[in-house]
């Protein structure tokens, strides 16, 4: 009999935050799976280290970040027939994605790949804007209103406008796109109202209003914006 494959969250970077399945499923694993970094250790699997077994099979996943797709589509590949030859072997494999492994999670790469002829279990994570509203102190919605979940990779013509008509907007994938993303939040007379959150809930995070946010970025980073009532910051 296949084993199962388990796409685990692990939330945004705390292992204090790490589900109790999630603890259970990988203190159990007999195999373990991660992306990775090309030539980087894998955040994902640094969250986990306390709960990996010793002896657990490990298979790392470098994945190159590259607007090609084509690289990280052949990463996946990869990594996709080395967990389904272990879950032939009869063997589960606990997949570890950081945050939630549906909610801009590269699990969900592996999981088209092997859905269709392996048993899967995904186990929800804290996302990383509900990571990051914690840490920021800023309440999103109530009531009525509308969270809007945007890359700022997006084009600035499109980000001016969904951000123009949304209630709340949580930015992501900020990195490189910073300067973008300011001037269009300071187009649109909301800078006042944005916070900027670097790596939520590891020792080196960042909490501050957009206009005292550094110039440079990192990839863990996002900005909230929320309109309704009284500025948050």
């Amino acid at each position: 009999m296949a084993g199962v494959l388990y796409g685990v969250g692990l939330g945004p970077g705390d292992p204090e935050l790490v589900t109790l399945k999630a603890a259970r499923l990988i203190a159990a694993a007999e195999v373990v799976a991660y992306p990775a970094l090309a030539g980087a250790a894998s955040f994902a699997r640094s969250i986990a280290a306390g709960l990996i077994p010793a002896g657990a099979e490990e298979i790392a996943m470098e994945v190159p970040m590259t607007e090609a797709r084509a690289p990280a589509q052949a990463a996946y590949d990869a990594g996709a027939a080395r967990i389904a030859a272990a879950l032939e072997a009869g063997r589960d494999v606990v997949c570890l994605c950081e945050g939630d492994p549906f909610f801009y999670g590269s699990f969900m790469y592996l999981f088209a790949r092997l859905s269709g002829r392996f048993a899967v279990e995904v186990v929800p994570g804290v996302t990383s804007v509900t990571a990051c509203a914690a840490r920021a102190g800023v309440p999103l919605v109530a009531r009525n209103e509308r969270l809007e979940v945007l890359p700022g990779t997006l084009p600035e013509e499109d980000l001016s406008a969904r951000i123009g008509g949304a209630e709340a907007v949580a930015i992501m994938k900020v990195g490189r796109h910073m300067a973008k993303v300011r001037r269009v939040l300071d187009g649109l007379g909301l800078t006042g109202r944005a916070v900027y959150v670097e790596r939520a809930t590891l020792a080196e995070e960042v909490v501050a209003p957009l206009a005292e946010a550094p110039e440079a970025a990192s990839y863990f980073s996002m900005i909230l914006v929320t309109k309704g009532g009284d500025p948050w910051l």
